[in-house]
């Protein structure tokens, strides 16, 4: 009855396979992303040299392999001779063959491993830049169809480059050995030659057939794995909340439930792994026995000598691992195909995503003043109305309260001016990025230093600390330096609460000094006399403020107010 219990557990219901997206676009990445590296600028010359380096120490390794096969057979016919003279030359030449073997392997091994780290510092740059670009990691997550692309680019890489990198070396490596040691099987037996290419054949048929499960089940392990972790880190960065309500149960449940799911994906796997293991441990055995029983015979007619049966058990090992290409890599063959469909994925959302990111609407980014023509908004699936015809132009130092009873409207407005918005049609015209800026409602500020959350990239070092001390004491935080340690002191500001982090966001725009800045809710953590005294901070920095804000409290510190009704209607 546990036999079978276990069986049943090997293969989930027919309901629940799927192909593996494994398709010819696939493949087409896969060659774009070869050719890119070793055609890249910056790593293709370091990239070929190694890779030459490889091919030269492959051919050197297979060479010694074969020289030894004939070294090893002399020195065992010189036992079978009892020849003292000839026994000490094959000794030498035994022990040199050796050396050398084991240099030339381990600089194949360090070469090899150096260009798999080269290759995945490149690709991962590459797309960690493109995965930044074009805003493409917020696209990614609105689709909700891309499981962890940040496993994906991190781990997904890793495993791509060190696995293409290995299997084409063992594919040449295969090449080679075959090359190398046919003639040698031929020239002691045809019929020996003719069995270790069936037997292959044999193994690699059968590998197949018990292995296939492990594709879609190391594809779905991947995910499982980067549910628990990504469970697991939510719990971290909001473990004061959960704390505060006692919401432990809630929590533990789904990190539970997401074990569950892990632990029955691997006992699928462990159990395929079971059945593939009976069949390759045999198949290994087996690789000892038949060149001693074919050559053998040879041996006690008089037809061979005694070395031979060792060069036919070495030479026989040697092809059928060559052969066997198959049965000896499935497991990492079979991770591959996960790897390549999971990255091949990820570039086709990515694709997509950047392809189709504003919608409808046109965002004009050379304008001097902020300005909204025709813009009408939808909810994110296209199902309700949110805002119809919106005509509203802002100048530079006019200050404009956007409120009214519509709170989706407002949101849908705010992220449609920051480019966060697809669903909808009209024009939006702004300044550059460099002379706006946006603040949420929920604040975010990046791990680092406090220097490094104030000031944009690149000029963290261009502002004094006087300037820093000044914004920060605008804002009302200016024991906050004293408190981290420093401007210089890196820190996770999540530790701050909310109502602190948002005015470092305030004090940021300060230091930045945009023309415009949009503000979505500054009295929700804040209150209205907090935000009303950074409004009139913005003011004497000539600063335009776009505020939107579910009342009318901050309406005396704006110039103009446009209101949004639940109807989708607007009025200034």
């Amino acid at each position: 009855m546990a036999s079978t219990a276990e069986n049943q557990q090997s293969e989930p219901p027919a309901r629940e396979r799927r192909r593996i997206p494994l398709d010819r676009l696939a493949w087409v990445r896969w060659r774009r992303a070869v050719s890119s590296f070793f055609g890249s600028a910056d790593a293709g010359g370091r990239a070929k040299a190694l890779f030459a380096s490889l091919l030269a120490l492959l051919l050197a390794i297979n060479g010694l392999n074969v020289v030894n096969s004939y070294v090893g057979r002399d020195f065992m016919t010189a036992i079978e001779q009892r020849s003292m003279s000839r026994f000490a030359t094959m000794a030498v030449l035994y022990v040199g063959v050796f050396a050398v073997s084991t240099v030339a392997a381990v600089i194949y091994r360090f070469a090899e491993e150096r260009l798999a780290l080269l290759w995945r510092e490149w690709l991962t740059r590459s797309l960690i830049g493109r995965y930044l670009g074009d805003r493409t990691y917020y696209w990614l997550r609105e689709q909700l169809d891309v499981a962890n692309p940040d496993q994906r680019i991190a781990d997904d890489v890793r495993n791509f480059t060190a696995n293409t990198l290995s299997l084409t070396l063992i594919l040449l490596n295969t090449t080679f050995t075959i090359i190398a040691f046919s003639g040698v099987m031929w020239s002691i037996s045809p019929l020996l030659f003719a069995t270790a290419v069936a037997y292959a054949a044999l193994g690699s048929g059968l590998t197949v057939l018990f292995g296939r499960p492990l594709i879609w089940l190391n594809y779905d392990l991947s995910d499982r794995e980067a549910n628990l972790r990504a469970d697991l880190v939510h719990l971290r960065e909001n473990a004061e909340s959960v704390a505060v309500l006692n919401r432990e149960g809630r929590i533990g449940a789904r990190l539970l439930r997401r074990l569950d799911e892990l632990v029955a994906n691997m006992k699928r796997i462990i159990a395929v792994n079971r059945n593939l293991g009976f069949f390759t441990t045999g198949y290994g055995y087996l690789i000892g026995v038949i060149p001693v029983l074919i050559v053998a015979p040879l041996f006690i007619r008089g037809q061979a000598e005694f070395g031979v049966i060792s060069q036919s058990s070495m030479a026989f090992a040697h092809l059928i691992g060559a052969f066997s290409l198959i049965v000896n890599q499935f497991q990492q063959i079979s991770g591959y195909a996960v790897v390549l469909a999971r990255l091949s994925a990820l570039g086709d959302r990515a694709d997509q995503a950047t392809a189709r990111r504003s919608g409808g609407i046109e965002i004009d980014e050379s304008g001097s003043g902020l300005a909204w023509h025709g813009l009408s908004l939808s909810s994110r699936r296209g199902e309700d109305v949110l805002l119809r015809s919106l005509e509203c132009s802002i100048d530079a130092g006019t200050r404009l309260l956007v409120t009214g009873p519509n709170e989706a409207a407002r949101g849908a407005l705010f992220r449609a001016t920051a480019g966060l918005w697809r669903s909808g049609t009209g024009h939006i015209v702004r300044p550059p990025a460099g002379e706006i800026l946006f603040v949420p409602e929920r604040p975010y500020l990046p791990p680092g230093t406090l220097r490094d959350a104030l000031l944009r990239t690149g000029s963290e070092h261009d502002v004094d600390d006087t300037r820093i001390t000044a914004a920060l004491n605008a804002v009302g935080i200016g024991d906050t330096v004293t408190n981290v340690g420093g401007l210089g002191v890196a820190r996770d500001w999540h530790e701050l609460s909310l109502a602190d982090q948002q005015r470092i966001a305030f004090a940021r725009v300060l230091l930045v000094s945009p023309r415009f800045v949009v503000l979505e809710g500054p009295t929700t953590l804040l209150g209205a006399d907090a935000a009303a005294r950074f409004l009139r901070e913005l003011a004497a920095k000539s600063i335009t403020a776009v505020t939107f804000a579910a009342d009318d409290t901050l309406a005396t510190d704006h110039d103009a107010r446009l209101v949004l009704e639940t109807d989708g209607t607007w009025g200034i």
